[in-house]
């Protein structure tokens, strides 16, 4: 029953994701009030709950977020950890020849690639 449920939210997610993924500003605007409503029930639940004060919503939401992993990915970022583990400069800190670089070697991967798909296709249609 439970499998049931998961499945027909996860069908229905795709399904709504690749429609508004159309509309970006309403998906944006469709998101943003709902996160918003998320928040606020939340906040109102803990409102409601005695033991709920300052220092133990603290703790219990470092707890969970360190327990989890997403402390230091929803406060600093993958793309952040990324760069600095690779010793790469900020975006704002490349100079216009790097990024025009960078550009030149994804096109040039990307064109890699269509040869090696284009090959393989060649080789499936042999067999």
């Amino acid at each position: 029953m439970v499998a049931m449920v998961i499945k027909f939210f996860d069908k229905l997610e795709d399904g709504v994701r690749a429609s508004l993924s159309r509309h970006p500003i309403p998906y944006a605007l469709l998101g943003g009030v709902a996160i918003v409503l998320f928040w606020r029930g939340t906040w109102m639940i803990a409102d409601e709950l005695p033991f709920m004060t300052g220092p133990v919503s603290v703790a219990i939401s470092l707890v969970t977020l360190l327990g989890s992993g997403l402390f230091v990915s929803f406060f600093i970022g993958d793309r952040i950890i990324l760069s600095g583990l690779k010793q790469e400069k900020k975006l704002a800190e490349k100079t216009e020849e790097e990024v025009e670089l960078e550009a030149d070697v994804m096109v040039d991967i990307k064109n890699k690639l269509q040869k090696i798909e284009k090959n393989l296709e060649e080789l499936n249609h042999r067999k």
